[in-house]
């Protein structure tokens, strides 16, 4: 590897560059470089050229040229304006895919998952369904890579790696790289291990979640953790609630279902 090449890479940032760029950040910081470039012009041009060749090759090597940008974009960018980036609000990366046509309520009871409790005014899961649940969530919490490795067929999973891949913002929750490419975000590794597990409780029920549209799935997944009766990670008890929370670009508010005991993060979904 030549000396260029080594500096390129000891430059590059691969949380914020190649899959992983964020295509509103990175627009929003080229026009900034090119207001910049555009001022300094009247007053130098060598020093205008200077700047933005310097401002481009920041951008292309770390994502961004002025710190603090995603808060840049939270304040300034509406959501329709993030839609046309492809970028999908906070709160929707609920994963591996949120969006399906699945009504989980409606699905789990057609398929005796869940039953409406004794005084006909809630749901609840099945009587045996838990334990069955509970223990192959610890099955599957052995080895989280290896496991959301099998069922999205990644080539190098990974569960939140270590070093300069997961960027500060998302250590709260739960993300899955293959290699340094993010592929999808869990509330928490509790919730990534409590969608693994239910793909084989559910098994039980006749319901193959791995032959499913992956936009149906992940809304049944997503739905069914509600139902937990205890929290996959200490056996807490959970409880319903609502937060705010931020990705790269935007804050939304959200219903939550959290552990009251440890507050590990089971289930968040946008609010209408």
């Amino acid at each position: 590897m030549s000396v260029v090449d080594r500096l390129a890479d000891e430059l590059r940032q691969p949380e914020y560059t190649g899959e992983n760029r964020c295509t509103p950040c990175t627009v929003t910081n080229l026009l900034i470089t090119a207001v910049v470039a555009a001022g300094l012009a009247v007053v130098n041009p060598l020093v205008a050229v200077a700047f933005a060749v310097l401002g481009v090759g920041a951008i292309a090597f770390r994502g961004y040229l002025v710190p603090g940008t995603p808060t840049l974009t939270k304040r300034y960018f509406p959501p329709w304006l993030l839609e046309l980036f492809g970028k999908e609000p906070a709160g929707t990366a609920d994963a591996p895919a949120y969006e399906g046509d699945v009504d989980p309520e409606s699905y789990l009871l057609d398929h005796g998952v869940i039953t409406e409790t004794p005084d006909g005014e809630d749901l609840e899961l099945v009587d045996g369904f838990w334990p069955t649940w509970r223990d192959a969530i610890e099955r599957a919490d052995e080895d989280l890579a290896a496991e959301v490795g099998d069922l999205l067929e990644l080539e190098e999973p990974q569960v939140n790696p270590g070093g300069t891949i997961t960027p500060a913002e998302e250590a709260s929750g739960c993300t899955v790289y293959d290699g340094d490419v993010r592929v999808a975000q869990w509330p928490s590794e509790a919730a990534l291990a409590a969608d693994l597990g239910a793909i084989d409780a559910l098994a039980d029920h006749g319901i193959d979640v791995a032959a499913m549209d992956r936009g149906d799935a992940g809304q049944l997944l997503a739905g069914l953790r509600v139902f937990a009766e205890a929290c996959p990670d200490c056996g807490g008890e959970m409880a319903l609630g609502e937060d705010t929370v931020e990705s790269c670009c935007s804050v939304a508010d959200v219903f939550t279902y959290d552990c009251r005991d440890c507050g590990t993060r089971v289930m968040e979904i946008q609010a209408a």
